[in-house]
């Protein structure tokens, strides 16, 4: 079910003031049969496989909870290898197969294993990463086993994060379902606010620039390196919109009914380096990969060359989770080396800054580190949405060539996207410099407010684009 469709609409309305009315000893029924049908209104049959990696983990977690020794070690191997098992073989299969394909017709052999004709279950990796940090946190004794098993299957399945996160821990989440969470009106009002702003941001911001981007990026060969370049950038506003208004939207959704979901996003274009943009950016994966496996590997307690390895293999499984292409891959290994390169060069730079009188006016230093970071996310971004490796080297080697009018198509369509940009960044500035809320208007005086609510439907109604199209993260 998408967040942006009627059905979610009627979804939401319906189980909302239900959740409310019923009492607390059976409001998780609710909740665990809504996430069931929210997540079936995608491919029904594919809720089977949410079910038995539920139940291996449920029964895992508390036979490591009781066992000592390497048994507990090997339980909690057996139930990442169900839980990695079931992302090989739907997200894995066909590309490993494939690049089989291809090493062995390179040494004159053929591969006679086909591929699978399976469609992607929608976000499996996020339900995946959820219930693995749930039997790693049980593991390292961060977190009881969970006994009651609705409960459980609810911490997986709870609809508002089911499929594109936030990816939440267990330690935040599962203690909230057995809180009982009374109707208060200025909690229900600013959830409200916070899911028709991330509307805003997915209908109005995101789908439109996507109209221009997938234009260019789905016919590179068509496109000069200005327009290009305008759809990359064009592109990094439209990921963030798309999946921080979803996150926007899942957290409000939450909210309504009180439960508190952790930040996703925290205004990443405002970030000096590209290390700080990754503490910005969807937080819930970014923290997953730090605690589960960068500080697993040793993290920076490492010689220098191995703590720089540990980065960029982070980076390059984290692009590989994002998708089962080598296009992925390049862009994951892409931001890793800039995390390398920047702590590589750290000392130098800060001597150039000296050198330059930079130090001596900091608001220009911080432009110009925000700038120079922005671009560089926007050139690994290019790997991120192009349709595949040959593409993006096409449009890499296009952008590079400076050439051509910076639009190709309708001129409305490009101003429209021009505005929907400027409206995103006055608001985040505003948020960032003056009212420090993720909320898109600063509260207060009530007259005010209602009428820049009251002009976000009006905006989203009129221009919005309700085409049924899905959240970007949903194919992850």
């Amino acid at each position: 079910m998408l967040f942006n469709s009627m059905h979610f609409l009627y979804f939401f309305v319906i189980v909302t003031p239900l959740y409310f009315l019923l009492p607390h000893r059976f409001r998780w029924i609710l909740l665990l049969t809504a996430s069931c049908y929210f997540y079936m209104a995608f491919i029904p049959v594919y809720i089977l496989i949410l079910a038995g990696t539920i139940v291996v983990d449920y029964f895992a977690a508390i036979w490591l909870e009781n066992s000592a020794g390497k048994k507990r070690k090997w339980l909690l191997v057996a139930s990442l290898v169900a839980n990695i098992g079931v992302l090989a073989v739907f997200k894995y299969y066909n590309f490993l197969n494939e690049n089989l394909s291809v090493l062995l017709n390179s040494l004159g052999y053929e591969n006679t294993i086909p591929n699978l004709g399976i469609a992607l279950p929608i976000g499996l990796s996020f339900h995946t990463f959820q219930a693995m940090s749930y039997t790693i946190e049980v593991y390292r004794g961060h977190q009881k086993a969970e006994r009651h098993f609705g409960i459980y299957a609810l911490y997986v399945m709870f609809y508002p994060q089911l499929v594109a996160g936030p990816i939440e821990r267990p330690q935040n989440l599962l203690h909230q379902f057995y809180e009982k969470h009374r109707f208060v009106f200025e909690r229900v009002v600013d959830g409200l606010k916070l899911m028709l702003w991330g509307l805003f941001m997915k209908v109005v911001i995101a789908d439109r620039l996507a109209i221009y981007v997938d234009a260019a990026y789905n016919n590179a060969d068509k496109h000069t390196g200005a327009s290009l370049a305008v759809a990359s950038v064009f592109f990094c506003f439209q990921v963030y919109c798309d999946f921080a208004g979803y996150s926007n939207i899942a957290i409000g959704a939450a909210r309504v009914m009180g439960f508190n979901l952790m930040t996703n996003f925290n205004r990443p274009f405002f970030s000096k380096s590209v290390s700080e943009f990754w503490t910005r950016w969807h937080i819930s994966l970014s923290t997953w990969f730090k605690d589960y496996l960068y500080i697993s590997m040793g993290g920076n307690r490492v010689p220098i060359p191995r703590w720089y390895f540990n980065l960029f293999f982070v980076f390059l499984i984290s692009g590989l989770w994002h998708g089962a292409d080598w296009h992925y891959v390049v862009w994951g290994g892409i931001t890793g080396f800039y995390l390398v390169f920047a702590l590589m060069t750290e000392k130098i730079r800060n001597r150039l800054t000296r050198f330059v009188y930079l130090d001596k006016v900091p608001k220009i230093n911080a432009f110009l580190q925000m700038l120079t970071t922005f671009l560089l996310i926007c050139f690994s971004f290019i790997f991120f949405r192009a349709n595949s490796m040959s593409d993006a080297l096409l449009i890499v080697e296009r952008i590079f060539s400076f050439s051509g009018p910076v639009f190709i198509g309708d001129f409305q369509q490009f101003f429209y996207c021009l505005a929907a940009i400027f409206v995103l960044l006055f608001i985040e500035v505003r948020q960032h410099f003056y009212i420090q809320t993720h909320l898109p208007f600063k509260p207060g005086h009530w007259f005010k407010e209602q009428v820049a609510y009251a002009a976000l439907i009006i905006v989203i109604l009129m221009l919005g684009v309700f085409d049924g199209g899905q959240f970007i993260y949903f194919q992850f």
